[in-house]
């Protein structure tokens, strides 16, 4: 048995646990306080909120206990009720192994009743001592990302410990920049006849510092580009088709949108948006760095997209190969099953 912690900003850590659970032969149990996803078979912990209190009365409640944690306002009753949960489900189902997506919190308390941890790795400036406390206990640190994208700085014991497989996407494993026609329908991709080329821009959940003004801006410094807009607002009937029919996709530097792009190949500006840590300037200066895309650290002036979009093209698709193997959550996977089969037989010779 696996648990598997989902924090509940954005949507990337769902769909990346999504993506495992397909892979695995392990049962999986979510742990989150987002409700069970539609179409999860598998057991759900629905756990208690911890951000209720407000900001003002955080802060004043020692939401960081000294410096030590990220999280942990004093006389928080959710936090409470959600740290009794996930024990309480470790009590009773033993389980072998604990990934967390993300939280130091979870981490620690896991490893304190005694199973084993995986944490996932992130993007950006990660050796502050809550991050350290994390990834000094785990037993692995699973990057969804390629080797050298995000590790300038860590010391020698978490490189030791790293498994970097890749981008995980939903998408793995399908043929990039290929979509499905309907018979005797013409294809709707890029270079199709008399069609403009066009851009896909794709939001996340986590929210977005860029505003309406400086995208219709932007719209109207390209013209010839048709700019198709997908996010919370604007869901996507199949992502898929709208990636493969992308000559450019513009993307916030999200993990979970950047591993979908990578796994369609497209030609891409990632445009990192404000997030703590810097995680998204990481990932824009990562894939700007490795060749996979163009990366820029804020939404650029106007004037500029002209000359990004056109770099884009010529830069291509192909770049992204480094990024995503196309298998990184079945590799990701099989490093989760034979680390379970470890520990399960750790756990009935000591019970023998």
């Amino acid at each position: 048995m696996i648990g598997y912690y989902v924090h509940h900003q954005g949507l990337g850590h769902l769909t990346r646990l999504q993506a495992l659970a397909e892979q695995l032969r392990s049962p999986v149990t979510g742990l989150s306080s987002l409700p069970r996803p539609a179409g999860w078979d598998g057991d759900w912990v629905q756990l208690d909120r911890d951000d209720a209190l407000p900001a003002a009365d955080a802060a004043a409640a020692d939401a960081t206990a000294l410096g030590v944690l990220h999280w942990a306002p004093r006389h928080d009753r959710g936090l409470a009720g959600r740290g009794a949960a996930v024990a309480e489900w470790i009590r009773r189902t033993d389980p072998a192994l604990v990934v967390v997506d993300v939280s130091v919190e979870i981490a620690v308390l896991s490893r304190l009743c005694g199973v084993p941890v995986v944490v996932l790795a992130m993007p950006g400036v990660r050796t502050d001592r809550p991050h350290a406390l994390a990834y000094d206990l785990a037993e692995a640190l699973l990057a969804p990302w390629p080797d050298g994208a995000h590790t300038d700085g860590w010391p020698a014991a978490w490189h030791a410990k790293l498994w970097a497989v890749g981008g995980l996407s939903r998408f793995d494993g399908r043929a990039p920049g290929r979509v499905a026609v309907p018979e005797g329908a013409l294809p709707d991709g890029p270079g199709a006849p008399g069609r403009p080329r066009r851009v896909l821009l794709l939001w996340g959940g986590g929210g977005r510092g860029t505003s309406a003004a400086e995208v219709a801006a932007a719209r109207a410094a390209t013209p010839g580009w048709e700019w198709v807009e997908r996010g919370p607002g604007s869901p996507s009937p199949d992502l898929w088709s709208d990636l493969a029919s992308a000559d450019v996709v513009v993307t916030h530097g999200g993990q979970n949108s950047v591993a979908e792009v990578a796994a369609a190949g497209r030609p891409a500006v990632v445009v990192a948006q404000p997030r703590p840590f810097d995680e998204q300037v990481a990932t824009a200066r990562a894939v700007e760095r490795l060749g996979a895309a163009v990366g820029v650290d804020t939404w650029p002036r106007a004037e500029s997209w002209p000359g990004l979009l056109d770099r884009a093209v010529a830069r291509g698709g192909e770049g992204w190969r480094r990024w995503s193997t196309g298998n990184g959550a079945a590799v990701a996977a099989a490093r989760l099953d034979a680390l379970v089969d470890r520990h399960r037989r750790s756990m009935e010779r000591a019970a023998s």
